[in-house]
């Protein structure tokens, strides 16, 4: 019996120690892409480095996706998480969901958590965005990148021109995972 409580409380303790280290910005529940089913950022994340990006469909940077699902297959085993937040906020994403759907899952083959479209900018942006754009600045463009260390910390915005293949993001990235 004691055998019994003592890992109830080891387990209650271990819990609150990784819900406690999530930033506050993170610790939301998203719903993913076309889907029902909620994603739980921290739970996502637990800790990892992160590279969130605005998203959209019918931007003339949209092939990135390809270039960030090579990154994701790239490095998710070393502890990176990618995710992908579709914006309309520069007019450039589909109305329809699941159009939205196509063009990640079927167009570009994205295996990477994709949440459902919200607003990136301003004062209707979602609160992970406002977390970014107070710490940094808000998206100028569709695909922006941000990355984030494994304590929540905003280490490095990289513009839309910045291809998620390119030496510098995967410099940044490497720093973080391997420090």
């Amino acid at each position: 019996m004691i055998k019994y409580i003592s890992a109830i409380l080891l387990l209650t303790s271990s819990l609150g120690v990784s819900a406690a280290s999530c930033p506050d910005y993170l610790n939301v529940e998203a719903r993913k892409l076309h889907s029902k089913e909620n994603v739980n950022l921290c739970e996502l994340t637990q800790g990892k480095p992160v590279l969130i990006v605005n998203t959209a469909s019918n931007c003339g940077f949209t092939p990135q996706f390809e270039a960030l699902e090579a990154l994701h297959k790239q490095y998710a085993d070393k502890g990176l998480v990618v995710i992908g937040f579709p914006s309309d906020d520069f007019f450039q994403e589909e109305k329809d969901e699941a159009k939205t759907a196509d063009v990640c899952f079927i167009n570009y083959g994205v295996s990477f958590t994709m949440v459902a479209t919200s607003a990136v900018r301003g004062d209707n942006a979602n609160s992970v965005f406002k977390y970014l754009g107070d710490k940094s600045a808000a998206p100028k463009w569709n695909f922006y990148k941000y990355l984030v260390s494994g304590d929540g910390q905003t280490v490095q915005q990289f513009n839309s021109r910045v291809k998620p293949d390119s030496e510098q993001l995967k410099t940044a990235i490497e720093t973080l995972l391997y420090k």
